[in-house]
């Protein structure tokens, strides 16, 4: 019998024995895995052999045993929202989507923390922390499972106040490749015992263990909440007056920059007529109502200075939540901007010192490449990212694409930045990971190796060969 042949029929005889401890939650039907083959943003599917929908820790930790015991892949799986391939089964496998592991698990207002299994949906936990008169803050604009945001370390629109989740995870439950279940952290505030696991498997992207539970810091909802837009005749003036505001010390509860092509876009898109096509802050102050108003009067002056517009508020909840469902639906926006076309959605973050300068780079680079590329960025924390518009079935475009986002983080890189704030590295930001950290790249192998030697977890990720593929 061929290798390829005692492959094949391992793989089936973990699937029995899946199908065995799962009864009708391992699904094998074609549409099911299709929906699991790829997340958004990139035309990369990588069917898995079946997905898998647990109920409980020790289900999980049954199926990486299985998994590990016959050398079959296991790609975790939340909400299918990332946009750099990190859920695309590219070796087959088990997909396994925890989206059933959605309760709120326990929550101490007295202690501002909460725990939560991996699929709960940040939305929802909101939802039901509502009574309690907290809130968790980190806000990536998608519906993202809690679980897939520990896993990518996300952020969003509110991290230039409450931080990334690499600041707001307390503690984990981890399944190992072995299935062993691990607990990392715990709920105090701080800890100098140890080896920090936490941190080592937020941002693994999967390609490490399955996080089951994530421990999160809560923040009080805030007495009062004003947002606010202005626009500018150029970049600079945008960029130079959140510089001057943070070093004034405006705690921006959020600050948002879209370029003229990004409001374009959104102005046709969420009707957004009463603004230009200019450089655009989406401004949002909170606090105690006197903070809130001399924060603003501040920022007003700073802006007037710079050439800013007069600020356009939005006090009510109804209307600030018009304008930051326009800003969330950016990349939708941009879909429509394009009838029919893929959006390679692609992040950089760079010293915000940095910020103007490498923007107007990337529109130069962006004008020259005869690609549509609007351009958003929380430029409180000097992130930013780019919807490059292109033809998945033209070779020449599909290929100005990805040179395009290749050379925005390696400009990012060059600028003492990194290759993304947000993203993560999935699959398709593997090759800038080697030019990010050099020889860092060696002893991240190692830690994959030590901890998943048959290389399951999520092969085909993050580090350049350092697994089964």
């Amino acid at each position: 019998m061929s290798q390829a042949a005692r492959g094949a029929g391992a793989r089936e005889d973990a699937l029995s024995a899946l199908r065995s401890l799962l009864g009708e939650r391992l699904v094998r039907s074609q549409a099911v895995r299709a929906q699991h083959s790829h997340g958004e943003g990139l035309p990369l599917p990588g069917l898995p052999d079946a997905v898998a929908f647990p109920e409980a820790n020790e289900e999980v930790a049954a199926i990486a045993r299985l998994c590990g015991a016959h050398g079959v892949p296991i790609v975790p799986f939340g909400a299918g929202t990332s946009l750099e391939g990190h859920v695309a089964a590219l070796h087959g496998g088990v997909a396994l989507d925890m989206t059933r592991m959605d309760r709120l698990l326990a929550v101490s207002a007295e202690a501002l923390d909460c725990r939560v299994q991996a699929g709960l949906t940040r939305r929802r936990l909101n939802t039901e922390l509502r009574a309690t008169g907290l809130h968790f803050p980190v806000d990536p604009g998608a519906e993202a499972t809690i679980g897939g945001m520990a896993a990518t370390r996300a952020s969003g629109t509110s991290a230039v106040r409450y931080g990334t989740m690499r600041d707001n995870v307390l503690g984990l439950t981890v399944v190992t490749p072995q299935g062993e279940i691990v607990t990392t952290g715990g709920r105090a505030r701080k800890s100098a015992a140890g080896l920090d696991l936490t941190a080592l498997f937020v941002g693994s992207e999967g390609t490490l263990g399955i996080i089951t539970e994530v421990q999160l810091r809560l923040h009080p909802l805030p007495e009062t909440v004003t947002a606010a837009v202005c626009q500018f005749a150029d970049l600079a003036g945008a960029v130079d007056a959140v510089i001057a505001g943070l070093q004034s010390g405006i705690g921006f509860a959020r600050v948002e920059l879209l370029n003229d092509v990004q409001m374009q876009v959104c102005i046709a898109y969420s009707h957004l007529d009463e603004f230009q096509a200019l450089p655009t802050l989406f401004l949002e102050f909170a606090g105690s109502a006197a903070a809130v108003a001399e924060q603003v009067a501040c920022m007003q002056e700073i802006a007037a200075a710079l050439g800013g517009t007069e600020f356009r508020f939005a006090a009510r909840a109804e209307d600030r939540s018009r304008l930051w469902k326009a800003r969330h639906e950016a990349y939708y926006a941009c879909m429509a901007f394009r009838p029919g076309c893929n959006n390679m959605g692609t992040d950089a973050c760079v010293p915000i010192s940095e910020l103007a300068a490498c923007i107007r780079e990337t529109e130069a680079d962006i004008a020259a490449s005869g690609l549509i590329a609007p351009i958003i960025g929380h430029v409180g924390d000097g992130n930013f990212h780019l919807g490059i518009l292109y033809d998945a079935a033209d070779a020449g475009e599909t290929a100005r694409a990805e040179a395009l986002a290749r050379r925005v983080g390696e400009r990012a890189i060059r600028l003492g930045g990194t290759c993304t704030g947000e993203h993560g590295i999935g699959a398709h930001k593997r090759g800038l990971l080697a030019l990010e950290h050099g020889p860092g790249i060696g002893l991240m192998r190692r830690v994959k190796a030590a901890i998943d030697p048959t290389g399951i977890m999520n092969p085909g990720k993050m580090l350049p060969d350092a697994d089964m593929g």
